[in-house]
This record gives C-alpha cells, structure tokens and sequence, in this order.
C-alpha cells in the first residue's frame, strides 16, 4: 500500500518541503523546493504563508503524514520562538487536514541519514541524491532537509532497511553495511 509524506523544514525566511512515496520497502522521491519568504517583512503574514502552502501542499499531494524537523535550542531566543511558530502552523495545517504528524531532531534526522548525527547540509543532500537518485541539485539545502526529515520517517517506520546504492565505495554487500552500521538496523 502506498503511503504519501510530506516532510518540512520550517523556517520563517526559507520553509523546505518535500513529497516522498513509499510502497513497502521503497521510498521514492516525487519532489521538494523551499517556500521563500525573504521578501516579506511582517512576521504574521510569514505565518499565515506558511499556513496557506502546507495547505496547498496538501490539497496537492494529499500526503498520509507529515514529517516535520523539531525546533533546535540556539543562543537567541526570538529566533527559536518564531521557528516554533513556523513549526506549529504547518502542523496546525496537517491536523486540520486530519493528517497525523510526527518530528524529528535534526541530530537524529542526519544520524538515520548519513550515519553521522553530526553531518553537513551538503553531506546529507549527497547521501539523500544517492539513496532517491533524484537528478540535479536544489537551489536550497531547505528543500533536501525537508526530504531528510521524510525520508527519516521512512527509515524508522518501515521494518525493511534502506536501499543502499550498488556504487558504494565503502561498503560492497548488505552484510559489510550492516556490521558497520548497527546503531542504523532496526531490530525486530
């Protein structure tokens, strides 16, 4: 059966999204770009942005659940209470939808991505254009955040493990990936 996650990056200035479908063990990218906001200098017409694209978002691609990243705990205050904002409407506008939600630290997000809770925007998006095999680069490392936290939500939900591209240089069999990464395998 087929499932549909919308994965969000919130953001007052830049608000990654992305769609991921999953059937079974595969997860396949469908899309993702950033929601631009740079140019809008009112904080609550941001929010109500927001609220209207996570809702033509979903109108669009009728996603089954949002994924969506966790606010991190920075040095300034008023920056993390507006990214809480952001974060809350989408999820307003998912749960008026009446689509389940859950969120994701973006240490965890990086970790069931890449291996390394501690990985680079740019590391990230390599690993996710390998593992989806999505062509070209976005214009904004938002946009494969957004699919990071989706394709997250694939990982620690689905009880098969990821597709691992045949082209590894690291690891050239399941059981050579999966000895060197246990904190990634999923026991039943």
């Amino acid at each position: 059966m087929e499932r549909i996650i919308l994965g969000i990056d919130p953001g007052t200035r830049l608000m990654g999204y992305s769609i991921l479908s999953i059937d079974g063990n595969r997860a396949e990218f469908v899309t993702m770009d950033v929601l631009n906001m740079t140019k809008i200098a009112s904080h609550e017409l941001k929010i109500k942005k927001i609220f209207d694209t996570t809702r033509e978002i979903i109108n669009s691609y009728h996603p089954d659940f949002l994924a969506i990243e966790a606010p991190f705990y920075g040095k300034n205050v008023q920056s993390m209470l507006k990214l809480g904002r952001a974060q809350g409407v989408a999820i307003a506008a998912a749960l008026a939808n009446e689509i389940p939600f859950c969120e994701y630290e973006p240490r965890r997000i990086k970790q069931s991505v890449t291996g390394n809770g501690a990985a680079s925007k740019e590391q990230v998006a390599a690993m996710l254009q390998r593992l989806l095999r999505f062509d070209g680069n976005p214009r904004y490392l938002d946009a494969t955040d957004a699919l990071a936290v989706a394709y997250c939500y694939f990982l620690n939900n689905n009880n098969s493990t990821p597709q691992m591209p045949q082209t590894s240089k690291k690891h050239n069999s399941w059981a050579s990936f999966i000895s060197e990464n246990q904190s990634r395998v999923k026991k039943s």
